[in-house]
This record gives structure tokens, C-alpha cells and sequence, in this order.
């Protein structure tokens, strides 16, 4: 079951930009693109590069290492990248960004 955690307040987060957030052993990268928040998997499914430091480009992060390209919607790639990364559903909850993840018992 999901459920939804702070990861970060709407002040952290840059236009443009990516946020990493560390919350229950999983980092993850938050983005902010016009009025809407986008989270995925802040890993590079080619070999591990952190997209929460890579270029935005439209609705595309490009992953600092090697140029593999994630659409923040839908979390699909292009090579190197070896598949998509996870999404996670996002809120606003007041002044906080909160993501929607699997709680382990």
C-alpha cells in the first residue's frame, strides 16, 4: 500500500531544476515543471547517474552522465538508459511536496 510522505516543502523545490529526497531508503528526485511537481526514481537506469542533477529539457530530465533522456510523465527513456524509471504520485499538501510510496512493514 502507498502512502503519501513530506519529502520536501514547495520553497526547496527550483523551477527548472531538480530536489533529491531521501525517504525510506529510496532517493528520489522531485521536479517542477510550470504549476506541477513530477517524482521518479533519482537513479539513471544505464548506470546509476543521479537525474535530480540533470538538465531539464521541456518535460525531459537528461541524465548528467551519460545523456539518457526520462519524460517526467510517464518516466520512459532513450538509450543509453536501459528502461523507464518508476513515477510516484505527487501532491501539495499546504506548503509541503509530498510522494505517494510504498511504506515496507
Amino acid at each position: 500500500m502507498a502512502d503519501y510522505v513530506k519529502v520536501a516543502a514547495v520553497s526547496q523545490i527550483p523551477a527548472d531544476h531538480g530536489f533529491v529526497a531521501e525517504t525510506n531508503g529510496k532517493r528520489i528526485a522531485i521536479f517542477k515543471l510550470g504549476g506541477d511537481y513530477f517524482a521518479i526514481d533519482d537513479a539513471c537506469t544505464h548506470v546509476g547517474g543521479p537525474l535530480s542533477e540533470g538538465q531539464m529539457m521541456g518535460q525531459n530530465v537528461v541524465c548528467p552522465w551519460h545523456g539518457a533522456q526520462f519524460n517526467l510523465t510517464t518516466g520512459a527513456c532513450t538509450p543509453p538508459a536501459r528502461g523507464p524509471v518508476k513515477r510516484y504520485p505527487v501532491r501539495v499538501n499546504g506548503s509541503d511536496i509530498e510522494v505517494a510510496i510504498e511504506i515496507e512493514a
